[in-house]
């Protein structure tokens, strides 16, 4: 009898791809024959009468010949989907035949703790509900074999998968490489001590790895045996050599021009970043003032340290959608050349939005992307999700990060209350699994000199690439920074009066502000005063962002006089460049952000910055910049008291340096993520000691778990946001293509076709806040694209070609009109 775990596919066929492909992914670490393992046994369970009934019964839906009538051994699928455990087997099956020795038994949870968690995402070991905490692992893995089909599986199994199975696990030196990796995870902690926090925490970070290891082949071949067409489009790390893409930078860096002191400053930065490309793996810091060519400079950098230690890709994580389109377009010019139009779209893979919901169907299933190229460029919030985010999809791209060098572009985003599980994940990553780190900017926050116990960066020796910092900041300087801040606060008229007067004075002149609200304001009372008036804002999609700065910067170029009011997104790696500033007053990183944007290529006339605090935002529920903004203030007054303390320099490393002294201490107590998990906890005690679970657990049961791994993986998946609010997002009908891409997408049957429509949307997607979803689909303003789909697009009545996506309806001269319709 042929076992079937898939339509198209032979459960043996299925196991050993997965097989394959997990070892391969395990292997970056030392651990392929654990990858293998997982491969074999995910699906066991799927050896059971029951489940091989349900899956003939589905494929004999599916036929359009078959009649429900005629077969009374038919038995509707839908019923069961979902609902026969296949995963248990594998897990019980393995726990059987690993061994009684401790490595081994340790070993045999971690990855048992895997096969059973491959559909749902990590499971919890212990579990607190309203009946207090229990051991849940021990618990599933003691399901009885009338529900688990354990012995009847294992009858029915394939003579080869249970012969691979077994040789696995009789070798003497099965656990050698788990020993190693826990020896080496406690050596390096700062405690050396097995049941710190820092230690379980890299444990549970270990698990998660092989866990994705598992996830990331699974849903490859199963995709692939359902659209073979699709798979030939992957991949699976054949890329164009590093020394190929070194050759077309170089190229890239010949024509280069010196055209004044700036650009000087530029090329010494972008050599000594060639030059440090030959230090050994490990963790860096590159500080370079606004506007010094991090960009290029990292990747060049990048490029060399990856050829010299054959690395597998280069990861760019970048704070906002907005600057991603901008840089990924600059490197995949230099590296996708028109000249080997073969290599387009092969070689630069953006990943930002997450168009469609949490939960997938088989068909968003099939469009998840697994960064399956040599260079990447994501967000933040992404590459946070790969590391401690809830289900399946994102964690399938976590074994990308090993091998890697990972560049971090604007570090001082990272949201406060992730540091501590921040710093211990890239330390992980770092120390355990061959990449190497770099964090860019030039706002450097202090995230190796947090609580060493929590979990602080282990910066490598010599860890920045620049050899000056303060000199490097001294050559760069080409603003001057003005406090203008005053008790009453500014009111927004006044600040837009500030505005329209700089522009009559200087030409250009940009406003950032902290809230969306106060950048409609301050663009409505600037209206009508003779020069264009630009809004810029995270309402507005990619393509309609990059529409308005393609326009921005053709006037600044052309020296007409103008305006741009903008939120915050502006401040990291946009770049433009406007003869004055105003900040509205938020941390001090960001006011030097916000000042990179000024005088930004070094024009012999010094750009002005004007500071002013608003005497009219609410910042009730935004924290970060509440205490950005209050630290500012205090180091602000500390400077007026000694400015030559500072160097004379409101933005100098020093100054920064004070503020982050003064703002990480004002919030160290959230560094650790706070939550309510049925009481005061944090993430990172959930995902490493679990100290309030287990001594709950010992005081009910009087005795310790009996298990090594704690966490509740799950509970700390639910809970983590990487930003304040989980976003949706949703396609907008932004101008002639975007109306295309959704009219497309509503009849696009095909999944290749939709692989490469879901890819375009990205350019047209608006991320919103869940009551700005449901307040909108109240309306009946969202509609998904297809039934049955969690993609959505957006009613034109809700979206202005001036300031982007409205809660309201806009007025009808603001609205695209729809100019395609889907045939």
């Amino acid at each position: 009898m042929e076992y079937i775990a898939h339509n198209k596919q032979s459960l043996i066929n299925h196991l050993e791809g997965v097989a394959t492909l997990a070892k391969n992914h395990a292997e970056k670490i030392g651990m392929g024959s654990y990858g293998e393992l997982l491969g074999l046994l995910h699906d066991f369970g799927k050896y059971s009468k029951e489940f091989q009934k349900y899956m003939m019964d589905a494929i004999k839906e599916n036929d359009p010949n078959f009649n429900p009538d005629e077969d009374e051994d038919f038995e509707d699928p839908m019923g069961k989907r979902g609902k026969i455990d296949h995963s248990t087997a594998g897990a019980q099956f393995l726990v059987g035949i690993t061994g009684a020795s401790s490595a081994r038994k340790t070993l045999g949870q971690f990855l048992s703790l895997c096969l059973v968690s491959h559909h749902s995402g990590l499971i919890n070991c212990l579990t607190t509900d309203n009946n207090g905490t229990w051991d849940s692992y021990s618990k599933r893995l003691s399901k009885n074999d009338k529900k688990s089909h354990l012995e009847e599986c294992t009858k029915n199994a394939d003579r080869h998968i249970l012969e691979r199975i077994n040789t696995i696990c009789a070798d003497k030196y099965l656990t050698r490489p788990f020993e190693e990796k826990c020896r080496n995870i406690v050596r390096e902690s700062p405690e050396a001590n097995p049941l710190s926090t820092i230690v379980q925490f890299q444990l549970g970070m270990l698990a998660r790895f092989l866990f994705s290891t598992l996830i990331d082949a699974d849903r490859q071949d199963t995709a692939d045996s359902e659209k073979p067409k699709a798979a030939r489009h992957r991949q699976v790390g054949d890329y164009k050599s590093w020394a190929v893409l070194i050759r077309r930078l170089e190229n890239n860096y010949k024509k280069f021009e010196i055209k004044n002191r700036i650009d000087e400053v530029r090329r010494e930065i972008s050599i000594h970043c060639l030059n440090a490309s030959n230090h050994e793996k490990g963790l860096y810091t590159l500080t370079v003032p606004t506007g010094g060519g991090k960009t290029l400079a990292s990747l060049r950098f990048a490029l060399n340290h990856a050829e010299k230690h054959e690395m597998d890709r280069i990861i760019y994580v970048i704070p906002y959608t907005s600057i991603i389109d901008q840089n990924a377009q600059v490197v995949r010019e230099i590296l996708e050349p028109k000249e080997c139009p073969q290599d387009m779209g092969k070689i630069v893979l953006e990943h930002h939005s997450n168009i469609g919901a949490d939960v997938q169907s088989w068909k968003e299933k099939l469009l998840t992307e697994n960064w399956d190229a040599p260079i990447i460029f994501t967000t933040m919030v992404q590459f946070l999700e790969a590391l401690f985010g809830a289900g399946t999809r994102g964690v399938r791209r976590l074994h990308q990060l090993a091998k890697s060098v990972i560049i971090f572009d604007e570090i001082q985003i990272l949201p406060v209350k992730c540091v501590h599980l921040f710093n211990n994940a890239i330390n992980f990553l770092v120390d355990h699994c061959g990449s190497t780190v770099v964090l860019c900017t030039a706002t450097q926050p202090l995230l190796s000199s947090v609580d060493k116990k929590k979990g602080a960066l282990n910066l490598s020796k010599e860890n920045e690439l620049m050899p000056d910092i303060n000199k490097l900041f001294a050559d760069l300087k080409r603003v001057h920074l003005h406090d203008r801040r005053k008790s009453s606060g500014w009111a927004y008229p006044e600040i837009a009066a500030l505005a329209v007067e700089q522009v009559k004075e200087n030409r250009s002149c940009l406003v950032v502000v902290n809230l969306k609200k106060a950048a409609r304001a301050i663009f409505e009372e600037t209206q009508k005063n003779g020069f264009d008036v630009f809004h810029l804002s995270t309402g507005m999609c990619p393509a309609h962002r990059k529409q308005v700065l393609g326009v921005i910067r053709r006037k600044l170029d052309d020296k007409t006089p103008i305006l741009c009011v903008s939120t915050q997104l502006i401040e990291a790696g946009v770049d433009i460049s406007f003869q004055t500033v105003i900040r509205m007053l938020g941390g001090l990183d960001s006011i030097a952000q916000a000042a990179g944007r000024c005088n930004r290529h070094g024009s012999p006339e010094t750009g002005n910055v004007f500071i002013v605090n608003s005497a009219e935002e609410n910042l009730q529920h935004l924290d970060d910049i509440a205490v950005g903004k209050e630290k500012s203030n205090r180091v602000l007054d500390d400077f007026k008291s000694d400015p030559l303390k500072f160097g004379e320099d409101i933005i100098s490393p020093a100054m920064l340096k004070w503020y982050y002294n003064n703002y990480f201490y004002g919030r160290k107590d959230i560094m650790d993520y706070p939550v309510h998990a049925g009481r005061k906890d944090t993430l990172l005690n959930i995902l490493s000691s679990n100290n309030l679970a287990v001594a709950d657990y010992q005081r009910v049961n009087k005795t310790m778990p009996a298990i090594n791994l704690r966490q509740s993986f799950m509970t700390a998946a639910q809970l983590f946001r990487s930003i304040d609010a989980p976003t949706r997002s949703v396609i907008v009908k932004y101008d002639k293509e975007g109306s295309e891409i959704v009219g497309q997408l509503c009849s696009a049957f095909d999944v290749e076709k939709q692989y490469a429509l879901m890819k375009k949307a990205q350019q047209y997607s608006v991320n919103l806040f869940p009551h700005e979803f449901e307040k909108l689909k109240n309306q009946n303003a969202l509609y998904p694209v297809q039934e049955g789909t969690e993609i959505f697009y957006l009613d034109n009545q809700h979206y202005s070609k001036i300031t982007g996506v409205s809660l309201e309806p806009v007025r009808r001269e603001e609205q695209f009109k729809d100019e395609y319709i889907a045939t």
